[in-house]
């Protein structure tokens, strides 16, 4: 999903309301930062930051609906082929 859709729906979902009063740090190898840089276009920290917890906070429909439907076949699926 684009980085703009993402943060579009966090913000309608009202993930991103009220001020940026919580402090986040951690270490992380070089090479995953700037991938994840080159793959979003975000080059500031704080910003990629953002966008990896509101990727992490939005649900998923496709996982939503495996998991709904694991180990059952679809309601017109033939078993005896």
């Amino acid at each position: 999903m684009p980085k703009s859709s993402i943060l579009a729906e966090a913000r309608r979902s009202g993930l991103l309301e009220g001020n940026r009063s919580q402090h986040i740090s951690f270490r992380a190898p070089p090479a995953l930062i700037e991938a994840a840089k080159r793959a979003t276009g975000v080059q500031s920290m704080t910003e990629l930051g953002i966008l990896g917890l509101a990727t992490l906070a939005q649900s998923d429909e496709v996982v939503a609906f495996m998991t709904r439907t694991r180990g059952r076949p679809g309601k017109y699926r033939k078993l005896d082929v």
